[in-house]
């Protein structure tokens, strides 16, 4: 432990454990003692007190009614000032604020207290053309296009009623009632259910149950629940259901004519015209994706080359402000109803770490803020506008808006840095593949 000196405040630091540092300040008693007396007298020239004239109140008196707020006001600025300087002198730069702690003196001649806080890490970053990024090559044709209309066909398909056996692909609609070890059960019943066979809706015994029945039958199923069903009471459990089946229905596709186009918002120019749609839309869709995952790719190579200790105190800021955020969007006022701060915590730790390592890479490599690329992208935005003129200057005066903006613009400058420098490898993926 060393103790400086300066402007007669002592110092002593002490490194814990990982980030977080303690030092302690002593302050001699007399500067304290003299702050304190000469804002006194200050107060004494200007305070009002019943039976005494302006300016001519006794010392004394003035001290009796005030002293106590104008000791804790000095105390409150002798630690902020020396606290501050303390950081400067030993050169620390805390990640967040101190936890400040008076301590006990043997003598009256100073005041210490100490004060507690995590500090930024020094990170030393590992060459960037040390990581090594898998970059997506997404190859796209006429059949992804062919395959969108076929899938749009299905999502207008209707369902009509046939009479023979079900297969993969039907729907059959039944009632139902289940029990467990011969009593009923909360959510064992249902009443003109339709589940498509083969589709992954229900169980997987219920579902085989369903295969090959006809119309008016009626059936037993012995089900057994998934180890890891959501109901704990149902979870690995063993039920029997008994199953009456209302009717089969298969799908039937629309046929690509003019009220199928309609529907799709095509007037004019046929198949064609709805696939060149489908294609610009991919396209577009392709481009986001694309853009998306080889950002991610990038940040991933970038943290699972480096290591870094990251300060908690960070770490708890990022979770209350992507628990306030969760709570927000699901319209929560009530505390006690917010999501855990578990959910929160992995995805706040790489957030963290992530910053912390883009602000060294951009410092490191001297990255500037491309001006030109900011200007692009509120063209870009303000586009959709009627007059994006207008929205453009109401975007450049919004300070909050611009700053997150420009630091978007910043992290795809990190991003392109790290894939020109990066050991990169393509892999060829089909749309399909790609896009999910």
């Amino acid at each position: 432990m060393e103790i400086a000196d300066t402007d007669a405040v002592e110092v002593s630091v002490e490194v814990q454990k990982g980030l977080e540092r303690r030092i302690t300040v002593r302050v001699p008693a007399v500067e304290i003692e003299q702050e304190v007396d000469t804002r006194l007298k200050k107060v004494g020239r200007t305070a009002r007190l019943k039976g005494f004239r302006p300016g001519k109140i006794p010392a004394k008196v003035v001290r009796q009614h005030y002293g106590g707020q104008v000791r804790q006001e000095v105390m409150t600025d002798v630690i902020r000032t020396s606290y501050s300087r303390a950081l400067a002198q030993e050169q620390l730069n805390p990640a967040g604020g101190p936890s400040i702690e008076p301590l006990p003196t043997e003598s009256e001649e100073h005041f210490s207290y100490r004060a507690i806080f995590e500090v930024y890490p020094e990170i030393q970053l590992k060459p960037t053309d040390t990581i090594k990024l898998e970059t997506p090559r997404v190859e796209f044709d006429e059949s992804d296009v062919d395959e969108m209309v076929e899938k749009l066909r299905d999502q207008q398909a209707e369902w009509q009623e046939v009479e023979r056996k079900s297969a993969v692909d039907d729907r059959v609609v039944v009632d139902f009632s289940g029990k467990l070890s011969g009593e009923a059960f909360e959510g064992g019943e249902g009443k003109e259910v339709p589940v498509v066979v083969g589709a992954g809706q229900v169980i997987g015994d219920f579902d085989k149950a369903l295969k090959g029945v006809s119309a008016g039958q009626t059936k037993s199923a012995k089900v057994k629940f998934p180890k890891d069903y959501p109901s704990e009471e149902l979870a690995g459990k063993k039920a029997v259901f008994d199953i009456t089946v209302l009717r089969v229905e298969e799908k039937r596709l629309p046929e690509v004519d003019e009220e199928f186009l309609k529907k799709m918002g095509v007037e004019d120019g046929g198949l064609d015209a709805l696939k060149e749609q489908l294609r610009q839309n991919m396209n577009r869709e392709l481009r986001e994706r694309l853009k998306t995952e080889t950002k991610k790719r990038a940040l991933d190579g970038l943290l699972n080359t480096n290591s870094v200790e990251i300060p908690n105190v960070l770490v708890e800021q990022q979770i209350n402000a992507m628990q306030a955020g969760a709570m927000r969007r699901f319209g929560i006022e009530d505390p006690e109803k917010a999501p855990p701060r578990s959910e929160f915590e992995e995805t706040a730790r790489r957030r963290v770490t992530l910053s912390l390592l883009v602000q060294e890479l951009i410092k490191e490599n001297d990255i500037k803020l491309d001006r030109k690329r900011v200007e692009e992208r509120i063209t870009e935005f303000v586009a959709p506008y009627e007059k994006p003129e207008e929205a453009a200057r109401t975007y450049r005066s919004n300070h909050e808006l611009m700053a997150q903006l420009e630091s978007g613009v910043l992290e795809d400058q990190v991003v392109d840095f790290i894939i020109e420098h990066a050991k990169t490898k393509e892999k060829a993926a089909s749309f399909k593949e790609f896009m999910g």
